[in-house]
């Protein structure tokens, strides 16, 4: 029996985002809309904090929420949460509010609201599911809200729908191929395959990566930022690809995820426009925390989770700050000095932190979260471990270029102040606290991903144990059938 918490706090997080989306539709106030939306995100954002810390009080590994409504029309727990999946529900729904808190009011009429809400309430339900049908069918519907604003921007959504088209489609025929057979068999492991192939695409792994940069440049900054940061390509490996697949398959896809991660560093070295930076950036980072995901021990598979909210928290920070920058100059570009230094040293400031968090600098939250990562690799196997450390030099020196382009080199001249706005300022300092905080006591945060990690392992562990013991009871013939006893005494009539 799966312990509760006390109250239903997954599903009053997701109806809230939903009942705001439907609220502010029928909004046409900018303004109202704007504020009415921020009233929400926090809401959601306080609930989803709250529901941690009642996860945390009852020290356990997975909890379902109380009085659920799902209960009515479906016999299963749909909404469980467990310590994978805790952490991330709070940090979406802040990525979530302080996106919505650093936007411009004059953007509105491109950054939907309403979508956005949406696409929070998708991704909480997502976040705090389990079951691979009820995962499946949420990322599915999460690549539509994309494709109405490209579509909205009179974009060709081309790139983005054939990707997306092939994503839904490989995840659809995994799902299906998991029914029909047993374990190990044929069957099961080409619907791992086509699960993996799913979630690496989505993830951007090379040469699947394309779509990503092509959506950078067709939607809102904020859009891409909401669509890609919380990482639910990670997610579907771990709940989809990482209970059923073998040793060697991880160790195959740890490979090609190190791969894209040097190769996405060396692109975000050269890139001469800033949102395609930061795209080759986020791909690079998320990579690696794939490659620690796979690795499949204790040790590895704690980097893994680590990065995983170090870079969300960081490269969050890292593209608001990016983001603030272009609502005042408009696109970026990287061939010129921009000098924007005298006009935003805070946001000059914050740039840097940011920024030099995700590749792990010291006294931050990356500074541990690489460490592990970094140690587990080397100990599955040494050339891994370089490989990562060359990755990270990359970004570090791409970073520190971009910081040299954007805000140095040149003296900017404007008839207007350039000055971050307050809530800039402090949707991107509650990042920065964040980022500090973790680094400082980051004893909290390692022993929970650490013992995530070593419940995850045991569940796959048992996984395979039990399927092995079940091949090997199949296996065994019946005791052949004896002959007739046949009396040896005749009949003395």
């Amino acid at each position: 029996m799966i312990p509760e918490l006390h109250l239903p706090w997954m599903e009053i997080s997701i109806l809230l985002s939903l009942a705001g989306a439907l609220w502010l539709k029928t909004t046409q106030n900018r303004e109202i809309a704007y504020k009415r939306c921020l009233i929400i995100c926090a809401l959601v954002f306080l609930n989803t904090v709250v529901g941690w810390i009642d996860f945390v009080s009852l020290q356990t590994f997975a909890a379902a929420d109380h009085f659920r409504l799902t209960k009515l029309v479906w016999e299963k727990d749909i909404f469980i949460v467990d310590e994978l999946s805790a952490p991330l529900l709070p940090l979406g729904a802040l990525l979530y509010l302080l996106t919505v808190l650093s936007t411009l009011k004059t953007k509105g009429h491109r950054f939907s609201f309403s979508r956005t809400l949406l696409s929070e309430a998708i991704l909480l339900a997502t976040l705090s599911s389990r079951e691979p049908w009820v995962i499946i069918s949420l990322l599915s519907v999460a690549t539509i809200p994309p494709y109405l604003e490209i579509k909205s921007h009179s974009e060709s959504p081309r790139v983005y729908v054939l990707h997306m088209g092939l994503f839904v489609a490989l995840l659809v025929s995994g799902g299906v191929l998991s029914g029909f057979g047993n374990a190990h068999d044929a069957i099961t492991l080409m619907a791992g395959a086509l699960l993996t192939t799913a979630a690496l695409l989505r993830s951007g792994i090379v040469p699947l990566h394309c779509w990503m940069t092509d959506l950078f440049e067709k939607v809102t900054f904020g859009t891409a930022l909401l669509f890609v940061t919380p990482m639910t390509g990670a997610y579907a490996v771990m709940r989809l690809v990482y209970p059923i697949a073998p040793d060697w398959a991880l160790q195959g896809i740890a490979l090609i995820s190190l791969t894209t991660a040097v190769y996405a560093a060396g692109m975000a070295l050269v890139q001469k426009e800033a949102r395609r930076f930061f795209c080759y950036l986020f791909l690079s980072h998320s990579s690696l925390v794939l490659v620690g995901l796979e690795m499949a021990t204790p040790l590895g598979l704690t980097g893994g989770l680590c990065v995983w909210i170090s870079v969300g928290i960081s490269l969050a920070g890292f593209a608001l700050t990016f983001r603030s920058v272009e609502a005042r100059i408009g696109r970026i570009s990287l061939t010129e000095y921009h000098g924007l230094y005298e006009h935003t040293p805070t946001l000059a400031a914050l740039f840097l932190v940011t920024g030099l968090a995700s590749i792990g600098f010291p006294g931050t939250l990356g500074f541990i979260a690489t460490e592990l990562l970094v140690e587990g690799a080397i100990e599955v196997y040494p050339l891994v471990g370089t490989a990562v450390l060359i990755a990270a030099a990359l970004n570090s020196i791409a970073i520190l270029r971009a910081y040299f382009r954007v805000f140095t080199g040149a003296r900017h001249v404007a008839s207007i102040s350039l000055r971050a706005r307050v809530s800039e300022h402090v949707a991107i300092l509650i990042l920065v606290a964040l980022i500090l905080g973790g680094g400082l006591y980051p004893q909290f945060g390692v022993a929970s991903r650490y013992h995530a990690a070593k419940e995850l392992i045991q569940q796959r562990g048992s996984v395979f144990q039990h399927s092995a013991s079940d091949a090997k009871e199949a296996k065994t013939e019946l005791p052949a059938a004896q002959p007739p006893v046949i009396s040896t005494h005749h009949n003395r009539e």
